[in-house]
This record gives structure tokens, sequence and C-alpha cells, in this order.
């Protein structure tokens, strides 16, 4: 086993060393993720039910509890090949720089077109869809690079694929969209006039920039208003954290690799696809009383589900069309601040994830966005890469937990998702930048209105 002083820069694995089967921490969880609620009954959803708006084989992961491993298709392992296994980083300039006796490492995703982990789960989303004989797809996109994977996955396949850009997005990242485009997307920013309950949105929150919630409501019902759709989410589903653990099992594989054993796990969290596919097979060693990590969600301080949010059934979407998921929540009627971290703006966590911090297997920190730009720069100006808002957040924590070991001595090992690239953020680097970027942190009281209309579920 290779020492210590032997851990090169990047740590690639072999292609043979690549995951046959994504890890489903499900099955190691004592307390399992409550059932999704049909809005209508407010009882358990089935498998038929969650089939008319989902792949039938994608319910049936949503729905497996038990099944520790789920063995990951051939074609969607050679799809994998083209931008997999991504490298893990040990990021020596960083800590030279903060005279920190840390040792930090970062898996980095954003070696693909897409520019962000998410094509992880939507090859696997799309590959489900063809196999059913689908025609396409339609979803919703925070900052994009949902959108972009699913457009990649779609065109490689041949699918349709129509995506609903948060308006605010679709404004601030024109050239995001035209890589949608330039994959064979349809674009709508969102709320639109061209569905229902996009129009019923607009009519209630004249001028609002959007949110996830609103996306998600107008994808759906587009889906299940055309023959031959269905949805797809890029995040939050138990489905999609599957999907990302293949992040986690190589990371986990490339430590293993070099003997080496984190102290400390730490990733952003807006729905939860990141965050959870790296720690998954972690936290499943934790769950197990195998190992034991501190695992740190990092959230946006204007959208901070976990550190304020409650922990109830609520809505996935702010049309109330979906069904209803038990998670921490801001409520579906929350509107975030358009802050830059597009894909960190959702009023709810996975449910999964939700469970995991109720029941103190993990801890959450939120972040102001400010600080979050300051540690992007830091990072981008010694680690030459250009960090996405989203990753950024968890940067901004692995640096301050660094400067606590500085002050304290202590030699721990940081590991953080790194989970794109921001490339196409640069209108918020700008921001940032000339000194226009804001703060803003809902109040409580402002919370207090939205916890206030959260469904009643006994």
């Amino acid at each position: 086993m290779a020492q210590n002083n032997e851990i090169p820069y990047k740590i690639y694995l072999e292609e043979s060393e690549m995951p046959k089967a994504w890890y489903n921490v499900r099955a190691d969880m004592k307390n399992k993720p409550a059932p999704l609620l049909n809005p209508g009954t407010l009882q358990p959803m089935t498998a038929e039910e969650l089939s008319g708006v989902f792949c039938e084989e994608l319910v049936k992961q949503e729905l497996d509890n038990d099944t520790p491993f789920v063995e990951i298709p051939q074609e969607i392992r050679d799809f994998y090949k083209m931008y997999r296994p991504s490298p893990l980083v040990r990021a020596y300039c960083l800590e030279k720089q903060l005279g920190t006796p840390a040792k930090i490492y970062y898996k980095f995703e954003g070696n693909n077109t897409s520019g962000s982990h998410k094509l992880n789960s939507a090859i696997a989303q799309a590959y489900y869809a063809k196999n059913q004989g689908l025609k396409g797809v339609t979803t919703e996109t925070g900052a994009g690079q949902w959108g972009t994977a699913l457009s990649m996955a779609c065109a490689y396949l041949g699918l349709d694929c129509k995506v609903y850009m948060v308006k605010v997005s679709y404004e601030q990242k024109p050239f995001r969209r035209e890589v949608m485009r330039t994959y064979g997307a349809q674009v709508t920013p969102s709320p639109s006039e061209t569905t229902e309950v996009g129009r019923r949105i607009l009519a209630a929150h004249p001028g609002t920039t959007g949110s996830l919630g609103c996306a998600i409501s107008e994808a759906v019902e587009d889906a299940v208003t055309h023959e031959g759709y269905r949805y797809v989410l890029g995040s939050v589903l138990n489905q999609v954290l599957l999907h990302q653990s293949v992040i986690g099992l190589e990371t986990k594989i490339a430590l293993d690799k070099y003997g080496i054993k984190p102290d400390m796990i730490i990733g952003c969290a807006g729905g939860g696809s990141n965050l959870g596919g790296l720690i998954s097979p972690f936290m499943g060693e934790k769950l197990r009383g195998e190992a034991d990590y501190d695992i740190v969600a990092v959230e946006p301080a204007s959208c901070p589900s976990l550190t304020r949010g409650v922990y109830a059934y609520d809505f996935c979407d702010t049309g109330m069309v979906c069904p209803l998921a038990k998670m921490y929540t801001l409520g579906s009627n929350f509107i975030p601040a358009p802050n830059h971290a597009g894909g960190l703006r959702y009023h709810g966590m996975s449910s999964i994830l939700s469970q995991l911090y109720h029941d103190g297997y993990m801890r959450a920190v939120s972040v102001p966005q400010t600080a979050v730009f300051e540690a992007a720069e830091q990072f981008a100006r010694v680690e030459g890469i250009l960090p996405a808002p989203e990753s950024s957040h968890a940067i901004r924590v692995a640096i301050d937990e660094a400067l606590k070991c500085k002050e304290t001595g202590e030699e721990k090992t940081i590991v953080f998702g790194l989970t794109g690239t921001g490339y196409f953020d640069l209108v918020a680097y700008q921001k940032f930048h000339d000194g226009q970027m804001d703060d803003y942190i809902p109040t409580d009281d402002e919370l207090k209105t939205y916890f206030a209309q959260l469904p009643k579920v006994e």
C-alpha cells in the first residue's frame, strides 16, 4: 500500500475498478424514508400511480428500500466511460496557501460538457425511458446543469427533451440555455404561459423570477398531458441518489487504494443529489457501525431547508400537483431569493437525507452568498478550476474547517465534492467583483408564513 507522501495530485481509477452497481443506502437505514403520499388521498403512492409520471423501472428503484446494490446496465457503464472515473484530487496548493495541517481532497465531477455530476443520473433515466419505448421526457432545471445533462443523454439515445428552466436562471445564463438547445432540447422559462399551472402561478405571483418548485409543476403537467412522455427529476428522489452513488463509490475506492480514511465529508445541498451520492458508501459504513465520519451538508443562507426548515410532509412542487414527501422544507410556496447558486434554490430536501439528518447521522450549516464567492475565487486562484456557485458552498466550509485545524493543530482529512465548473456562471462572478451581490436571508416571520401553509397530514 502506498504511503501518504506518495499520494499523487490526482487519483484516477482504472477502468476495471469502476463500480458495476449503484449502492442503495436505504437498505442500511434502520428508519426508512417516509413514503411519498398521493396528494388526493394522502395514502402512500403505489407503483401504478407513480408509473403515470415516471418510467416503470425508475418507479421500482424509487420504492426499493431493501436491495443494497443495483446493477448498472452495461450500456450506461459504457456511457460512463466517456467521462468516468472522475479524479479525486489532493488540494496541495490550497493546503499550502491556508497553512493548514489538514489534508484536503475533492472529487471533481466537472469533466464533461454538462459541467457537473448531473450526467450520472441523466443517462440512467434517459436509458430507462428509451427502453420503455417512450418518445421523450420532460424536466425542470435551476442553474442549468441538470437540463444540459439530460439534453446530452437524450441526444445520445434519440429522445425528445423538454426543459422548463427557472426564469431567473434562463435570463442569467443564456449560454447554458444555448448548450441545451445545441443538444436538441426545447427550453422554456418557468413559470410560463404554456401550462395551466404556469399561468396559475403567474397570476398569483406576477413578475416572479420562478423557482425549482414552479418548474417541476410545469414539467409534470407537460409529461402527463402528452402521450409517450414521462417526467424525470435531477435531484431529491431516491432513484437519483441511487444513480449518484457512483460518485461516493469511486471516491471510497480511490481513498482505500491509498489507505486514506477521511474524518470529514462535505457536500453542497440543494435537493440532495450531489451530497447523497458523495456520502452514500461512507454513510453505509456509519449506519452499519463499521466507521464514523463527520458528514456536513452545506446550503445557502437564502434557502436554508435543513438548518431552518421544518420536518414535515410537503408538496414537492409549487403547483401542488406532485406527491407529498416527508422532508425538511421551507414550504412549497417559498420562492427563494434569486441568488446565483440556482441548483440550490429548492424549498425542500431529499427524504433520504432528511431522515438521516433527523436521526443525527449528519449535520448541516448554511452560508451567505458573498462568503461563498470569496471561497470560490480563493480556490480558483490556487487550484486552477473555476468552481460552480453550488460547489463553492462546500469549498467555503472545507476552507473554514481547514483553518480551524490550523488553529488547533489537528491533522484532519477533509473530503468535499466539487460538483461542477462555473464557466456559465460568469454573470454571478461579475456581480461579486462589481460589489453588486447581496446576502439576502429570509426572516423568521417570513418563514412562518410559509410553514403555516404546509398541508395538514396526520
